[in-house]
């Protein structure tokens, strides 16, 4: 039973880590004030640690003006 908790928390772990990773990549991808070097930079930090660099993302870049 222990080990079927586990392995529930890793794949929530993993879920979690999925959708954080797209969700920063497509607001990468989005934002037209970056290049294409800095959008591919931002886009394979997103797949280490998502939540971390989304937070680095959020404060070095602009809010983007997209409505």
């Amino acid at each position: 039973m222990t080990e079927l908790i586990i392995y529930a928390a890793i794949f929530l772990l993993l879920i979690a880590h999925t959708v954080m990773a797209g969700s920063m990549y497509m607001k990468v991808h989005q934002n037209k004030s970056l290049s294409l070097e800095e959008k591919n930079l931002w886009k394979l930090r997103a797949l280490i640690f998502p939540a971390y660099y989304y937070t680095l993302y959020r404060k070095a870049t602009p809010p983007s003006k997209d409505v």
